[in-house]
C-alpha cells in the first residue's frame, strides 16, 4: 500500500512555487536595505513602551543569537519561549531561527503540569520566561524544571536583572550578524523549525512541526487575500504563544516589513488607544477580541478610524458581529479557518466579506486544498456535512515523534477532525462552513481545552465517580465548559471544590470547568460510550 512520502511532498510544493525557500532573515535584509529607520516593533506593556526600528531590531537579534550560541544553542536544538507579547519574544524567535534552532512558543497560562510534559517531550535546551508578568511564578517554575530535567540547561529571564537575564544574554559579548545575501540558512526552510503544541483528545498534547516555508506561505497567502502591504500597521493582541498571534501577527508583519504593535495583555479599550496612536490598519483574533472592540465603541470609546481589516478566526462569527463591526468600527471582517496544523487554510476576500464572513469560513488560499468527505472517503456534494480534509503548503510536516504516514494519507491529505460542508450557491461553492467537530474538544475564546485530560483529572477527585466535559454556548468566548459529574453516594461537589482541585493539580485556569451538573448516571451507548449529545441537549436554552 502506498504511503505518504515527505520528500515527494516537499519537492512538489517547490515545483509549484508554493514553497520559495525564503527565510526570515531575507525579509529583515530587505527592510534594512529599504527603510532601516522605520519603526519595526512597538512593545506596549505595563512597565513601559519599547520602540525598535528595523536597525535596532536587527542589532538585538544579532546579540541575542550570539548569547544563545554561547549557551550552546545550535542547529536542531529546541529553544522554548513562555513569553507574553513582548519585544523579547520577537527577538528570541528570530535569533534562534538564525542559529538553525527549533523555536517552541508556549502560552504563559501553562503551569508546572503542562510544562513538565512539553519541555520534556521536546528535550528543550533553553527556556525563556518572563519576570513580573501575571500572578504565576513562571521563573520559579522554570528553575524547578531546569533542576529536574537533565536536558534543560539554561533558563533565561526576560525583564530579569541577574546573570540569567535576557539583558545579560544580549550583553554576552558575541554577535551573529545577518549573513550576506544568498547565503543559505543553517536549517533548510523545508525542515522543522517551529514546534507548537496543540491540545489533543487522547490526553497529552501533540507537538506540531512547522517549517519556515509553511509559515512564510501562510504570511504570503494572508497578504494576498487581504491586500496587505508594507504600508500596513499590525496590532498583535492575540497571544504570540498561540499560532494566531504568531502567524497572523509577528510573522505576517515581518513578511511585509510592516510595523507590529505588541499589546502585552488584551484589553479592548486599550487596544483602541493603540490603534489610534499608531494608526493600526490590520489586526486579527478570535471572536471575543472583535466583540470587545465593538462593545467598547458602543460604550463611548472613539471609533478606530484607521482599522480597515480584522481577521477573525477560532470560531464561526455571529452575523450580527460582522454587521456591527462595519457599522460601529468601520472595519471589514474577514473570516478564516485554520488550525495549529494548517495555519490560515481558508479565508474570505474582503470584497465579499459583508456577505460571506458570517455564512462561511472562507475558501482555500493559494497552495491549499480542502475537501469534505463521508466516512468512506467519498467527496460529498455541496451542502452535505462530512469530515473536512486539508492538504497543501501551509500544512505541518508531522507531529514530533510520529511517522508522517500516520498523519497524512498517500496523497498528502490530513483529516482535520472538523465537520464541514461546502456552500450550495454556485458562485461560492468553494467556500466551506465548519459545522462541528469530530474531535472531542471545547474551544473557549479560541483556546482548545483538552477534554480527555481534564476529565481524567476530575475523576481523580475522591468524591467523583464519573465526569464528562461538554461545551455550552457563550456570547463572548464562543464556548465554556460544563462538567457533568456522577459522585459517591452521600457526597456533594461544588464548583468551588473543583476550582481548588484544579488549582492543586496545577492546571491552567482557562481549562477549568465553569459550570457543573450533578447527574445520577451518564447516558451511554450499548458499547459503554458516553452520549455527549444528550448532555449538550440539557444545556440548550
Amino acid at each position: 500500500m502506498t504511503k505518504f512520502d515527505l520528500a515527494t511532498h516537499r519537492r512538489k510544493l517547490r515545483e509549484l512555487g508554493h514553497w520559495t525557500d525564503e527565510h526570515y532573515d531575507d525579509f529583515l535584509r530587505k527592510a534594512l536595505r529599504d527603510h532601516p529607520d522605520k519603526l519595526a516593533v512597538v512593545s506596549d506593556r505595563a512597565s513601559g513602551v519599547t520602540r525598535l526600528t528595523f536597525r535596532e531590531l536587527e542589532d538585538r537579534i544579532a546579540r541575542a543569537a550570539g548569547g544563545l550560541r554561547k549557551l550552546g544553542v545550535g542547529k536542531g536544538d529546541v529553544v522554548a519561549l513562555q513569553l507574553p507579547n513582548w519585544w523579547e519574544f520577537v527577538v528570541a524567535v528570530l535569533a534562534s531561527q538564525r542559529l538553525g534552532a527549533i523555536t517552541n512558543p508556549l502560552m504563559p497560562i501553562f503551569r508546572e503540569r503542562e510544562l513538565r510534559f512539553m519541555l520534556g517531550f521536546a528535550r528543550c535546551k533553553v527556556f525563556i520566561v518572563p519576570e513580573g508578568f501575571g500572578s504565576l511564578d513562571l521563573v520559579g517554575t522554570a528553575r524547578l524544571l531546569r533542576d529536574e530535567l537533565g536536558h534543560l540547561k539554561h533558563v533565561v529571564v526576560a525583564n530579569g536583572t541577574g546573570g540569567d537575564s535576557f539583558a545579560a544574554l544580549l550583553d554576552a559579548g558575541e554577535r551573529v550578524d545577518l549573513a550576506p545575501e544568498g547565503t543559505p540558512p543553517l536549517t533548510d526552510p523545508g525542515e522543522p523549525s517551529m514546534l507548537m503544541y496543540t491540545s489533543g483528545t487522547t490526553g497529552s498534547p501533540k507537538g506540531v512541526q512547522h517549517t519556515v516555508n509553511s509559515m512564510v506561505n501562510a504570511a504570503r497567502s494572508m497578504t494576498r487575500r487581504g491586500h496587505l502591504s508594507n504600508d500596513d500597521v499590525v496590532l498583535v493582541g492575540s497571544p504570540v504563544g498561540h499560532m494566531l498571534g504568531l502567524a497572523a501577527g509577528v510573522i505576517l508583519a515581518l513578511f511585509n516589513r510592516a510595523t507590529m504593535v505588541l499589546q502585552e495583555s488584551w484589553n479592548g479599550r486599550h487596544a483602541l488607544e493603540l490603534i489610534d496612536e499608531y494608526k493600526v490598519t490590520f489586526s486579527g483574533g478570535a471572536t471575543p477580541f472583535l466583540a470587545d472592540l465593538v462593545r467598547e465603541v458602543q460604550s463611548g470609546a472613539p471609533r478606530p478610524e484607521t482599522l480597515r481589516l480584522f481577521l477573525c478566526a477560532g470560531a464561526p462569527i455571529p452575523p450580527v458581529l460582522v454587521r456591527q463591526a462595519g457599522e460601529v468600527l468601520g472595519t471589514t471582517v474577514t473570516s478564516v479557518w485554520g488550525m495549529t496544523e494548517s495555519l490560515a487554510s481558508t479565508m474570505t476576500e474582503p470584497e465579499r466579506a459583508g456577505k460571506l464572513s458570517s455564512l462561511s469560513d472562507g475558501r482555500p488560499v493559494a497552495g491549499m486544498e480542502v475537501k469534505v468527505v463521508d466516512d468512506a472517503g467519498r467527496t460529498l456534494a455541496a451542502g452535505e456535512r462530512g469530515r473536512l480534509l486539508v492538504r497543501g503548503a501551509q500544512l505541518h510536516i508531522g507531529y514530533m515523534g510520529v511517522p508522517p504516514e500516520d498523519t497524512f494519507d498517500a496523497e498528502g491529505w490530513m483529516d482535520t477532525g472538523d465537520l464541514a460542508y461546502c456552500l450550495a450557491d454556485d458562485d461560492c461553492a468553494d467556500y466551506i462552513r465548519i459545522a462541528g467537530r469530530t474531535k472531542d474538544v471545547i474551544i473557549r475564546g479560541g483556546e482548545n481545552i483538552p477534554v480527555v485530560e481534564i476529565e481524567s483529572l476530575l475523576v481523580e477527585h475522591p468524591a467523583i465517580t464519573g465526569a464528562a466535559l461538554v461545551g455550552y454556548p457563550d456570547e463572548r468566548l464562543g464556548e465554556r465548559a460544563c462538567a457533568f459529574l456522577t459522585v459517591e453516594k452521600g457526597s456533594t461537589v461544588l464548583l468551588d471544590d473543583l476550582r481548588v482541585w484544579m488549582d492543586e493539580k496545577k492546571v491552567a485556569k482557562q481549562y477549568w470547568p465553569e459550570r457543573i451538573e450533578i447527574i445520577e448516571a451518564m447516558p451511554r451507548t450499548p458499547s459503554g460510550k458516553i452520549q455527549k449529545f444528550m448532555l449538550r441537549d440539557r444545556l440548550t436554552p
